[in-house]
């Protein structure tokens, strides 16, 4: 009996697993899916001197390839999920930034489309229930206090595909908020924040999950007011963002939050907005104008670091080859976790049998050569 025309064997690379680092292993792929038996008749493409590890899951991207998730069009929010494809994020969430309120319920209908046909894993709303004090690229006069029954407007909005809200918990509102979405199982995540140790405690013991890009738009710490960094990083209920860029963060930042949280709790992002994968020029970040020179995003009015232009694949390479930070450990924080906070876990965020497809295949310089999602290489690596 023939096999398979889909069917292929990723031989002789080390495969990353859930248990650790497999030498001479293999993925089998059958369809979509990763099987746990070789399929009659299929393909074997040596992989030896690479490694292989699951498709990376991005859950804070603003996008990408020229493209905004805030106000591209269909086409356009397409454009930018594949510019990331291409990079080895296979699992994606489209993040917004800060708007008016019908603006913002608009969008949310047009990317809940795109999750509900399997494009996006989710919306991540960022803005506008957050501090003037620490608003960063957002625009001022439209922030809000995080009013539950606004917050409660956005989720309706997005029909069940809102996956996160980012907001300042010490604002009125904040910890009425946070419960309202711990009930209804939206990850309330604590950011451009102004508040105190105290407060974000407060804000953890009510649900909130998450620090969005820990150490950015908070106050920093200090020994005497420890601030949100602290309670941050000291409670396991917690998995903090990190966006390992080499601009965000010093090296010692990304290793004291490893070393403090462990890798169960770290999320690598990108906080990419739309020159990722594009290059530098003039771009709009909702309202703002950001300037990008040599790669680092800036608005133009009062030089904010305003989102980044990462991709995974680089935030992988810096963690292991700069950042030194164990290969199986990166793993966990750029696919596990970030699945497992996502509720995909059953079907992406680590190579096991019955899951999808989705996997990236990096030389032994951790350079990527290739990227497969549901069994489909986006991106296939050139071997011999």
């Amino acid at each position: 009996m023939a096999g398979r025309a889909d069917s292929t064997v990723l031989a002789g690379a080390r495969v990353v697993l859930p248990t650790g680092t497999v030498e001479d292993g293999r993925v089998i792929v059958e369809g979509t899916r990763i099987a746990g038996s070789t399929p009659e008749g299929a393909r074997t493409v040596d992989l030896s001197g690479h490694w292989v590890v699951p498709g990376f899951v991005d859950m804070h991207n603003h996008g990408g390839g020229g493209a905004s998730f805030t106000s591209g069009t269909v086409d356009e929010v397409l454009t930018g999920i594949r510019t990331h494809r291409e990079h080895g994020t296979t699992t994606l969430v489209a993040s917004t930034v800060t708007g008016e309120m019908d603006f913002l319920a608009h969008r949310a209908g047009v990317l809940s489309e795109l999750v509900e046909q399997g494009d996006l894993a989710g919306i991540h709303f960022e803005g506008p229930f957050i501090s003037p004090c620490r608003k960063g690229a957002h625009s001022e006069e439209l922030l809000r206090h995080p009013d539950p029954a606004e917050v409660r407007k956005l989720m309706d909005a997005a029909r069940g595909t809102a996956k996160m809200f980012t907001l300042a918990t010490e604002l009125p509102g904040g910890i009425e908020s946070v419960r309202l979405l711990a009930e209804h199982g939206v990850i309330a995540a604590i950011g451009h924040t102004d508040a105190t140790y105290e407060q974000t405690v407060e804000a953890i013991d009510a649900g909130a999950t998450v620090a969005t890009h820990l150490f950015n738009a908070m106050p920093p710490l200090a020994h005497r007011e420890p601030g949100p960094i602290a309670a941050l990083l000291e409670d396991e209920r917690i998995t903090v963002e990190l966006i390992n860029d080499g601009t965000h963060l010093h090296p010692a930042a990304l290793e004291l939050a490893y070393h403090h949280a462990g890798a169960h709790r770290v999320a690598l992002i990108t906080d990419a907005m739309d020159a990722a994968g594009f290059g530098d020029g003039r771009y709009q970040l909702g309202p703002l104008a950001v300037e990008v020179k040599d790669g680092v995003a800036r608005l133009v009015e009062g030089n904010s670091i305003a989102g980044s232009t990462l991709t995974l694949d680089t935030a992988f390479h810096r963690a292991v080859t700069i950042d030194r930070i164990p290969v199986e450990d990166v793993v966990q924080s750029i696919s596990a976790n970030p699945a497992q906070l996502l509720g995909v876990y059953d079907k992406v965020g680590s190579l096991e049998p019955g899951k999808d497809a989705d996997l990236v295949v990096l030389d032994a310089d951790f350079a990527l050569q290739g990227v497969m999602r549901k069994g489909t290489w986006i991106k296939e690596p050139r071997i011999g």
